[in-house]
C-alpha cells in the first residue's frame, strides 16, 4: 500500500458577489478534507451526505490503485470577498469547527438590505422624493444598467433596492462597516459552537492563512540603491498573515476572533461600498461583545509594525485587498517553508476563478463604455483581471528546479552508497549502532565528504555559511523591531564582518575540508544541516522505502515517528533561544555588540548537546528496525554529507521541506461541465449588474451557492483522481461525481435553504447527464 498526501494551497480571488459561489466551492474542500480525516484515521465518525460519499470515493481509489490518499488543505490565501472565504475555511481546518454557519452569512446577510448602514436608509418612503423620479427614469431607460445586465424576472427587485440606495445617504459609503464586522464575528462565534471533530490536518502540521489589504494612505518603506544609498517610497500593499500548528483537540486557533474579523473586514472593504476599516471599529466590536482583546498589541506589532513605530496604528485606513493584489499566489508560495512531510506529497496550487473569460466580443466590444461601466471597471473589474502568468511561471520554475534536484539526488545515490560502504566496510552494518558509534561514524563521514569534495567544497562552505548568517540575522531582526530595519540584510552584514574580524575569514583548511574555526562555528550554529539530514531521511522513508515489499508499513511508521521526534528537538532550538527577554535586549544592540548575540545563541541553542540526545533516539530507533531498513537508514544518514556538498549550492536554501514539483489546478464553471455546458454564463447569476447581482437577490445567491458546491465537488474529485498515476476510468469518476452531486442536493433539500424548484431542476440535470447509459 502506497500512502500519499494531496496538499492544497487554495487561492480565492476577489469577485464581489461571486463570493457566494466561492463559498460553495470552499465548502466542498472542507467536506472532502473531513472525509479524508475520518478515512485516514479509520474513525467511526458519523459522516453523512456528501462527506460520506467522498469517503466512499477515497476507499474506492485505495481498492482500485492500492493508493491511500489523504487530502490536506493547509495553505489558504484570498483577497476581497475571497479573503473572507479563506479566513473561515482556515479557521475550520485548524480547529475542527463547522463551516456551516458561513452559509447563513452569505445567503441571509449578503444582501444590500442587510448591509446598508441605518443612517443611509431613507427614513420614510418619500425620503429624497425629488430623487425618486430621477432614479425611476434612470433605472427604466432602454439600455440602462439594470435592463442590460439583470435577468427580467429579478429586475423589479434590483430596481427597488438600487432606488433605495440612490435615495439614501449620498457621498458616503452606503454599507455599514460596524454591521459587517459584527456579522463576521457572529459567524465565527457560531462556528466555535459547532465542533465537528479534530482539526483537518495532523497534529503539529502548520496551517497558513494569508489575506491582502490595501493601506489607502500608504506607509513609508526604505529602499537601498547604489546612489543615493537610501530612498523612501510609499507602500500600499498590506498582507495580513496567520499561522498555527494544529493541535490534537483543535485548541490551537489561528488567532483571536477579533483579529480574524479584522483580516476579513479589511480585505473585503470594497471602495465606495464600505468605509475603510480603522482600528477603532474593531475596538467598538470588542466593547459591544464585552471582550478583552488581550493579544491586541502583539497583533498590531505583527501586522502594522511601521505604523506602530510611528504611533499611527489608530488612524490607518484599510481598503479592499484586491485593489492591488487580487490573486495572492505570492503568499501561498511563501508559506511552503517549514512544512514536514511524513508521506509522499503531491502539492497543488488550486485557484478559484468564478469568471475566467470576461473580454467583450462582437457587439459588446463595439459598444461605448458607459458611466457605470467605466467606474465599476476601473474599481472592480480591471484589477481582478490582471494576468497571473508571472505567479504561475514562478511556480512552474520552482517545480522544474525541484524535479531537477530530485533527479540529481537519485543519480548520486549509487555512488554515495558505494563511498559510505568503502569508508566503513560492510562489517559496520553488523555492529550495534550505539550513540557513541553513531557520533563517530557521523564525524568520519562528514570529514570524508569534505575532503573528497576538492575545490567544490569552497562553494559549498560559502553557501552554507551565508545560509547560517541569514538565518541568525532573521532571528535577530524579528526580535528587535525597534531597530526599524526593513529586512535583516544590515544585520547579516554586521555579523559577517564581526566573524571575519574574529578569524573566520577563510572557511577551508589548508589540507582540504573545513578549517578548525569553521568546524567550531558550524557545530555551534549549523541548524540547517541537521534539519536537512533528517528531512532527507523522512523523504526516503516516505517515497522510496515504502515501495520495498521487504519493509513493512509498521516498521516504516516507527521509523518515521522517531525521525520526527528528533526533528522536533532541532526545530524547537530557535524558538527556545529567542523567546526570552534577554535575547531581545541583546538583539536590539546587535550593531554595537554582534559577538554577544552569537555567544548567546550558541549557549542557548546547545546544538552539540541536542546532537547527543538525537543520536540516542536514533540508535534506539535503529535497534528496533529490521535489518534491511536499518541498513538503508544508516546509508542515508551517513551519506547525507555527500549529498549536501553536491546539492546545497544548487538549492540555495537551508531546508529541503517540500522540494516536490508543485502542480496548478483551477476551479471555475468553465472547468466543471458534467452537469451543464456553457460555463459561467450558463450557470451563475451573480455576474449580473457588474458582479454585484447576488447582493440584490436571494434567488441569485441560492443559485450561485448551489453551483459553487456542485462545481467544487466535481473539480475536487478530478484533482484527487489525478494523483493516481495509473489513472482511473471515466465510468468510475462519473458515478463518483453523481453520488456526491445527489448527496449535496439531498442535504440542501433537507435544510430548505434553497428553492425547491431550483434543487429539482438541478437533480433532473444530474440524473439526465450522469446516469448509467
Amino acid at each position: 500500500m502506497r500512502h500519499k498526501e494531496l496538499r492544497l494551497a487554495l487561492v480565492c480571488y476577489g469577485g464581489v458577489s461571486l463570493a457566494v459561489y466561492m463559498h460553495g466551492v470552499t465548502k466542498e474542500v472542507w467536506h472532502l478534507a473531513r472525509a479524508s480525516r475520518a478515512f485516514h484515521a479509520h474513525e467511526a465518525e458519523q459522516l453523512t451526505g456528501e462527506a460520506l460519499a467522498y469517503r466512499d470515493f477515497l476507499a474506492a481509489i485505495e481498492k482500485r490503485s492500492s493508493l491511500r490518499l489523504r487530502v490536506l488543505p493547509d495553505i489558504l490565501t484570498g483577497a476581497s470577498a475571497g479573503g473572507i472565504n479563506a479566513v473561515f475555511l482556515a479557521q475550520a481546518i485548524a480547529s475542527g469547527q463547522s463551516l456551516e454557519p458561513l452559509t447563513d452569512l452569505w445567503l441571509e446577510n449578503a444582501d444590500v438590505s442587510e448591509l446598508t448602514d441605518p443612517d443611509a436608509q431613507p427614513v420614510w418612503r418619500y425620503g429624497k422624493i425629488w430623487a425618486q423620479p430621477i432614479a425611476e427614469w434612470f433605472l427604466r431607460q432602454p439600455g440602462n444598467v439594470v435592463s442590460a445586465s439583470v435577468s427580467p424576472e429579478t429586475r423589479e427587485e434590483v430596481r427597488s433596492k438600487v432606488s433605495r440606495l440612490v435615495r439614501g445617504r449620498w457621498f458616503s459609503p452606503p454599507f455599514s462597516g460596524d454591521r459587517f464586522s459584527e456579522m463576521l464575528f457572529d459567524a465565527l462565534a457560531s462556528m466555535a459552537g459547532q465542533q465537528t471533530g479534530r482539526p483537518l490536518v495532523p497534529p503539529g502540521h502548520p496551517v497558513d492563512l494569508f489575506v491582502t489589504a490595501t493601506d489607502f494612505r500608504g506607509h513609508i518603506q526604505t529602499l537601498r540603491l547604489n546612489s543615493p544609498e537610501l530612498v523612501e517610497e510609499t507602500e500600499h500593499r498590506l498582507p495580513i498573515c496567520f499561522r498555527t500548528q494544529a493541535s490534537v483537540d483543535g485548541s490551537a486557533l489561528l488567532g483571536d476572533p477579533l483579529e480574524l474579523v479584522f483580516a476579513a473586514r479589511a480585505t473585503a472593504s470594497f471602495p465606495g461600498a464600505f468605509p475603510p476599516l480603522r482600528l477603532e471599529e474593531i475596538d467598538r466590536l470588542a466593547a459591544l461583545k464585552g471582550l478583552d482583546w488581550a493579544s491586541r498589541e502583539d497583533f498590531l506589532e505583527r501586522v502594522l509594525p511601521v505604523h506602530r513605530r510611528g504611533g499611527m496604528e489608530d488612524i490607518v485606513s484599510l481598503i479592499d485587498g484586491s485593489v492591488l493584489v487580487n490573486a495572492p499566489f505570492g503568499g501561498a508560495i511563501a508559506a511552503l517553508g517549514g512544512r514536514p512531510s511524513q508521506r509522499e506529497v503531491d502539492r497543488r496550487f488550486v485557484y478559484i476563478e468564478p469568471r475566467p473569460v470576461r473580454n467583450a466580443t462582437g457587439e459588446d466590444a463595439r459598444a461605448p463604455i458607459g458611466f457605470f461601466g467605466a467606474i465599476f471597471g476601473s474599481l472592480s473589474t480591471i484589477p481582478r483581471e490582471q494576468p497571473i502568468r508571472d505567479d504561475l511561471e514562478r511556480i512552474a520554475r520552482q517545480s522544474r528546479d525541484a524535479a531537477r534536484l530530485r533527479r540529481i539526488m537519485q543519480a548520486l545515490r549509487p555512488e554515495i552508497d558505494r563511498a559510505v560502504e568503502a569508508l566503513f566496510g560492510y562489517t559496520f552494518f553488523l555492529d550495534k549502532p550505539t550513540p557513541k558509534r553513531l557520533a563517530n561514524w557521523r564525524a568520519k563521514a562528514q570529514n570524508a565528504a569534505a575532503q573528497k569534495a576538492g575545490f567544490a567544497f569552497h562553494a559549498y562552505a560559502q553557501t552554507k555559511f551565508m545560509g547560517i548568517i541569514e538565518r541568525l540575522a532573521g532571528l535577530v531582526h524579528d526580535a528587535a523591531p525597534e531597530l526599524a530595519l526593513r529586512d535583516s540584510s544590515p544585520i547579516a552584514r554586521r555579523l559577517r564582518d564581526h566573524l571575519a574580524q574574529s578569524g573566520l575569514d577563510a572557511l577551508a583548511g589548508e589540507k582540504g575540508g573545513a578549517s578548525p574555526a569553521a568546524i567550531a562555528f558550524l557545530r555551534a550554529h549549523d541548524l540547517g544541516f541537521r534539519i536537512r539530514r533528517l528531512q532527507w531521511l523522512a523523504r526516503r522513508a516516505s517515497r522510496e522505502w515504502e515501495s520495498d515489499p521487504d519493509i513493512s508499513d509498521d516498521a516504516l511508521d516507527i521509523a518515521r515517528g522517531h525521525i520526527y521526534a528528533i526533528l522536533a528537538k532541532y526545530e524547537d532550538a530557535d524558538r527556545i533561544a529567542v523567546e526570552s527577554r534577554s535575547f531581545q535586549k541583546l538583539a536590539a544592540k546587535v550593531m554595537e555588540h554582534p559577538g554577544d548575540v552569537l555567544d548567546y545563541l550558541a549557549k542557548t541553542r546547545l546544538l552539540p548537546q541536542t546532537d547527543l540526545e538525537a543520536e540516542e533516539l536514533l540508535a534506539d530507533s535503529l535497534e528496533q528496525m529490521p535489518k534491511n531498513l536499518r541498513q538503508q537508514m544508516l546509508l542515508t544518514y551517513l551519506g547525507f554529507p555527500y549529498y549536501d556538498v553536491a546539492t546545497l549550492p544548487l538549492m540555495q536554501r537551508d531546508t529541503l521541506e517540500e522540494f516536490n514539483p508543485a502542480r496548478i489546478d483551477r476551479i471555475s464553471p468553465d472547468d466543471a461541465r458534467s452537469i451543464r455546458e456553457g460555463g459561467t454564463k450558463a450557470t451563475l447569476r451573480g455576474i449580473e449588474f457588474y458582479n454585484f447581482g447576488a447582493f440584490f437577490s436571494r434567488e441569485y445567491r441560492e443559485n450561485d451557492y448551489l453551483w459553487g458546491r456542485l462545481h467544487g465537488a466535481e473539480r475536487m474529485i478530478d484533482i484527487a483522481a489525478s494523483t493516481v498515476e495509473s489513472g482511473l476510468d471515466a465510468a468510475f469518476l462519473r458515478q463518483s461525481k453523481r453520488a456526491v452531486f445527489l448527496a449535496i442536493l439531498d442535504e440542501e433539500a433537507a435544510a430548505r435553504r434553497c428553492a425547491a424548484g431550483l434543487i429539482a431542476t438541478l437533480r433532473a440535470e444530474v440524473e439526465a447527464r450522469l446516469s448509467e447509459p
